[in-house]
């Protein structure tokens, strides 16, 4: 993808952040059916506990002409929170490169291993990284059921 640059988030771009989750899984092309995609993200993420979620964990993100189109996150021990790519930048090798960030921080960091616990959007790229499924589970959110997978990817 070209004239994409990938940096560290501040605070300024917590808001942005909640709306590229938005039109990610809102938007994009999906295994969810609509009353799920709107129970896991019923409106654009803000506010304090967003930011204090995100404040907590290394988050990198990816601009292309000051826009940001992508980001994706890792929280203590090795955890990815997030990962999401705006629904027009999809399938340019953007995770990829967010993840191979990600993944050289934890090294850094000394971290054994990644862990995520991956949407059924998500998991193929996971797994195209190098992610093994530890479990298959079942998440109740907002009265609907979410399939998603614990996923891990040993470092060492």
């Amino acid at each position: 993808m070209d004239g994409v640059s990938i940096r560290l988030a501040t605070a300024a771009d917590h808001a942005a952040l909640g709306q590229v989750m938005f039109d990610a899984v809102r938007h994009s092309a999906s295994p969810y059916t609509p009353a799920q995609r709107e129970a896991w993200v019923p409106e654009a993420r803000s506010g304090p506990e967003w930011d204090a979620r995100l404040a907590a964990q290394t988050v990198l993100v990816a601009t292309q002409e000051a826009e940001i189109v992508g980001f994706m996150s890792l929280a203590a021990e090795g955890y990815i929170d997030f990962a999401f790519i705006r629904p027009a930048a999809q399938g340019q090798g953007l995770f990829r490169r967010l993840y191979d960030q990600i993944e050289a921080l934890a090294r850094e960091r000394g971290e054994p291993r990644l862990t995520t616990h991956a949407s059924l959007m998500a998991q193929p790229a996971f797994a195209a990284m190098g992610f093994v499924t530890t479990q298959p589970e079942t998440v109740q959110v907002r009265g609907q059921s979410l399939d998603r997978f614990a996923m891990e990817k040993c470092l060492d």
